[in-house]
C-alpha cells in the first residue's frame, strides 16, 4: 500500500465504531498487536509502513484477568476480598474487585480467574447478595465453566451444623461445571483473620507466579474497585462507648417473649447509619455463668492467664474475651479428648446423636454432663473461640432520632435440664447493661437492604417478631422525607394483646398517611395458627398489583422457616396471579432480586 493509499484509506463503519470506543492505551495495545501479528506472518514488515519501536512491544505483558468476588452478609467477606485486592495491587497484579450485589451472574462464563470469598447464612445458605449467582449455577441454565480457574474462601460459624456450607457449595458447583481449582477450598471460623491472611498470601504467591508466565496479548485488564470503605474512626476493632439511654420492655408482662426497645446515644461519635443497617454490639458474659463454669471445672478464678498479650485473671478472661454460650462440634470433641470421658467419646461416634447433642446443649451443660478435674485453665481456654460482637438490625432512622440509635432486641431465655439459660448479648443488653452506663458499638453497613432510591416507589415490608425493626426505620425515613410511595406492612407475632411491637407508632403512621396497607398475623390468638405467609396468600391479587406497580419487597426475620415460607408464598402469588409456570415464577422472582426489588435481611 502506497503512502497516497494510506492517506485515502478509511475503515468500514463497524470497525470505525469499535476504534472510536477505545482509549489511547487500548489503541496502543491494538497497534502493537497488529504489528507483532504482521511480523510473525511475513517475517518482516512492509517498508512503506510506519516503523514501530520493537522494544516497547516486547516488554508489554498481558496482566492476568483476575476477578475477586465477595458475597457478604455482615461485611467480613467484603473486607477480606478488599485486603486481597490491596495485596495484589501492591504486587503489580491488576484485579477487578466486585461485590456479589453488583455482579452480573451471567458473566461468570466469561471469567478466567475467579477468587470468591463468601459467608454463610441461615441453614447453610449463601448470603443474600450471592443468591442470584447461586441459583444460576444450580439451575437449568447453568453455564459451562471449562475456562474458569478459581479458589474459594468460606467464612462461617462452627457452632452451626452446616459450617461454611455456602463456600463448600460454590466450590463444588464451580468444579462440577468444568472449573479448575487453583487452590483447595479453605473454611474459616469466627476468628477468621489468621486463616484469611494465610489464604491471601497463598493467592498472591500463586498469581505472582502465573503473572510472570503471562504472554503478550491485545487483552487489557483494568483495575476496578467497587468497594467504598468507611473512614469512621469507630469500627468493629475500635467501638464507640455509647451511653445507654433507654431499656424498655415492649411485650406484655405475661408474654412468652421478652422484647426490649433499646436506645443508645451516638452524640460525639461521628457515626452515621442508613435505614437498613445493623449495629454491632460488644458485650460481656454473665458473671454468674463464668462462676458456674470455673466451679464445675474446679479451677481457681484468680489464676492468671495470657490473652492477646495481656495478663488477666481466669474470670476476667472468660467474662470479656471468650464465647461461653455457643456450643460447637470442635469444642465437644476436644473436651472429650482432654477430659478423657469415655461416655462423651462414645456419643461422638454416633454422628446423628452427636449433632443433635451439640445443637441442643449449651456449652456449660456439656461440662455439667461430663464433669472432669483434669483440665487446667490454659487447656480450657484453648478450647474456646474468641468473643465476637452480635449484630442487630437498627430500628430507627437518623432523620427521625438524630444522634440516637434504636434497637429491638428479643431476649433469648430458655430452660435446659431445669436451669434457666440466656443468650449472651441479649441478656447483657436487657439485664446487665445499666441505663446511663455505656455499650461498645459500631455501625455495620448493609447495602443489600435499602429503600428504593425513587421515593415514589411502593414498598411491601414482611416480617415477624423483632424482624419488624428495620421496617420501623424504613417508615420513619419515608415519613421524614414525605415520600409519596405507598407503604405496606405485613407483620406477625404470637398475640395481638401481648406482642404487637410498636403498636401506637404504627397507628400514628397510618393516621398520618405513611402506612397505606397493613396486615397482621397473630399465630396464637386462634386454634389454627396464622403466619405472615398466609396473609400474603390472602392478599395475592393486591400483592401482584403492587408488584406490577413497581413495588419493592422486603423480608426480615428467621431464615430457617419464616423467610422460606414467605418466599414460597411469593412464588405462588407470582405463578397464580401472573399465570406463570413454577420455573418462570422462580425466574421472575430472581429478576426482582437482581433489580434490588426483592431484598431480605434474615438470620
Amino acid at each position: 500500500m502506497s503512502n497516497e493509499d494510506l492517506k485515502n484509506f478509511s475503515f468500514p463503519p463497524e470497525t470505525a465504531k469499535f476504534l472510536s470506543e477505545l482509549d489511547s492505551l487500548e489503541l496502543a495495545w491494538l497497534s502493537g498487536f497488529c504489528w507483532a501479528k504482521a511480523k510473525n506472518q511475513s517475517g518482516s514488515l512492509n517498508a512503506n509502513l510506519p516503523q514501530v519501536n520493537e522494544t516497547s512491544i516486547n516488554t508489554v505483558i498481558e496482566p492476568l484477568s483476575v476477578t475477586i468476588l465477595s458475597a457478604s452478609q455482615t461485611g467480613n467477606a467484603k473486607s477480606v476480598a478488599s485486603k486481597l485486592a490491596e495485596r495484589l495491587k501492591a504486587e503489580g497484579i491488576q484485579a477487578k474487585l466486585v461485590s456479589a450485589k453488583d455482579y452480573k451472574a451471567k458473566t461468570i462464563a466469561d471469567e478466567r480467574h475467579l477468587f470468591l470469598v463468601t459467608s454463610t447464612q441461615g441453614e447453610g445458605e449463601p448470603p443474600e447478595e450471592g443468591v442470584v449467582l447461586f441459583k444460576l449455577l444450580n439451575g437449568k441454565k447453568a453455564p459451562n465453566l471449562n475456562n474458569l480457574e478459581f479458589a474459594v474462601l468460606g467464612l462461617g460459624d462452627s457452632s452451626y451444623p452446616k459450617f461454611c456450607q455456602a463456600g463448600k457449595d460454590f466450590d463444588q458447583r464451580f468444579a462440577e461445571l468444568g472449573g479448575k481449582r487453583l487452590l483447595d477450598r479453605v473454611d474459616a471460623d469466627l476468628d477468621f483473620t489468621p486463616t484469611a491472611e494465610q489464604w491471601i498470601e497463598q493467592v498472591v504467591s500463586l498469581l505472582k507466579q502465573k503473572n510472570s508466565q503471562a504472554q503478550p496479548s491485545v487483552q487489557i485488564a483494568k483495575t476496578v474497585n467497587s468497594a467504598s470503605e468507611s473512614t469512621s474512626i469507630y469500627t468493629k476493632e475500635n467501638p464507640f462507648e455509647a451511653p445507654l439511654l433507654t431499656n424498655q420492655k415492649i411485650t406484655a408482662r405475661q408474654a412468652e417473649k421478652d422484647v426490649r426497645h433499646i436506645e443508645l446515644d451516638l452524640a460525639g461519635s461521628g457515626l452515621h447509619y442508613t435505614a437498613g443497617d445493623a449495629l454491632g454490639v460488644w458485650f460481656e458474659n454473665d458473671p454468674a455463668l463464668v462462676a458456674e463454669i470455673v466451679s464445675t471445672l474446679h479451677l481457681n478464678p484468680d489464676e492468671n492467664v495470657e490473652v492477646a498479650g495481656k495478663t488477666l485473671s481466669l474470670s476476667q478472661a472468660l467474662q470479656k474475651h471468650f464465647e461461653l454460650t455457643q456450643n460447637t462440634p470442635a469444642f465437644v470433641k476436644q473436651y472429650a479428648e482432654l477430659s478423657g470421658s469415655r461416655k462423651l467419646s462414645s456419643l461422638i461416634k454416633d454422628n446423628e446423636k452427636f449433632t443433635a447433642y451439640v445443637q441442643n446443649t449449651p456449652l456449660v451443660a456439656v461440662l455439667n454432663d461430663y464433669p472432669t478435674k483434669k483440665l487446667t485453665a490454659l487447656q480450657f481456654i484453648s478450647l474456646l473461640r474468641p468473643l465476637a460482637p452480635r449484630l442487630y438490625s437498627i430500628s430507627s432512622s437518623q432523620a427521625e432520632v438524630g444522634e440516637e440509635v434504636h434497637l429491638s432486641v428479643g431476649v433469648v431465655r430458655f430452660e435446659h435440664n431445669g436451669k434457666l439459660r440466656s443468650g449472651a448479648a441479649s441478656s447483657f443488653l436487657a439485664d446487665r447493661a445499666e441505663e446511663q452506663g455505656s455499650v461498645r458499638v459500631f455501625v455495620e453497613k448493609n447495602e443489600n437492604f435499602r429503600l428504593p432510591s425513587d421515593p415514589s416507589k411502593p414498598i411491601i415490608m414482611i416480617g415477624s417478631g423483632t424482624g419488624i425493626a428495620p421496617f420501623r426505620a424504613f417508615v420513619q425515613q419515608r415519613a421524614a422525607e414525605e415520600a409519596e410511595g405507598k407503604n405496606w406492612l405485613i407483620f406477625g407475632n404470637q398475640r395481638f394483646t401481648q406482642d404487637f411491637l410498636y403498636q401506637t407508632e404504627w397507628q400514628q403512621f397510618a393516621k398520618d398517611g405513611f402506612l397505606h396497607q397493613y396486615d397482621f398475623a397473630w399465630s396464637r390468638d386462634q386454634e389454627q395458627k396464622v403466619y405472615v405467609q398466609h396473609k400474603i396468600l390472602e392478599q395475592a391479587e393486591l400483592v401482584w398489583q403492587w408488584i406490577q406497580q413497581g413495588a419493592y419487597l422486603y423480608v426480615c426475620g428467621d431464615a430457617s422457616r419464616m423467610a422460606k415460607d414467605v418466599e414460597n408464598a411469593l412464588l405462588e402469588v407470582i405463578a397464580t396471579q401472573g399465570k406463570l409456570s413454577s420455573e418462570d415464577a422462580e425466574e421472575f422472582l430472581n429478576e426482582l432480586r437482581e433489580q434490588k426489588r426483592y431484598q431480605r435481611d434474615v438470620y
